[in-house]
């Protein structure tokens, strides 16, 4: 499977179309279709990894686990504070209003000193 089969693969999972991705990564014009036949930079293939949640490693093969890897981390934990981030539960996008109800929920939580 190809870069471009994966990105493909996680956009549709993640309820997203590849000119979404696209332009959430910042690139020019449709710069992922041409990956079917050319190597995408390092570069831009980075930003594609952070808008779908995944590393670069997944994407070009050298690994079959599509989790994100956070090395700038003690913890593998994403913050859902961040608005950007699409969240998705068994390859569904989780809706908005849910995820302020989970927000909301471990705010009370922590206010209260459960935060451990």
């Amino acid at each position: 499977m190809t870069a471009f089969d994966r990105i493909k693969e996680l956009s549709r999972k993640q309820g997203l179309s590849l000119i979404e991705v696209n332009d959430k990564a910042g690139l020019g014009t449709r710069t992922i279709y041409h990956w079917k036949t050319k190597t995408p930079s390092i570069d831009n293939l980075q930003n594609v990894a952070k808008v779908l949640h995944t590393s670069t490693d997944y994407l070009l093969g050298n690994t079959d686990d599509s989790s994100p890897v956070h090395k700038d981390s003690e913890h593998p934990f994403v913050d859902i504070a961040d608005d950007e981030t699409i969240y998705s539960y068994r390859g569904k996008p989780v809706p908005k209003e849910y995820l302020d109800v989970i927000r909301n929920l471990m705010d009370s939580d922590i206010r209260k000193g459960k935060d451990k």
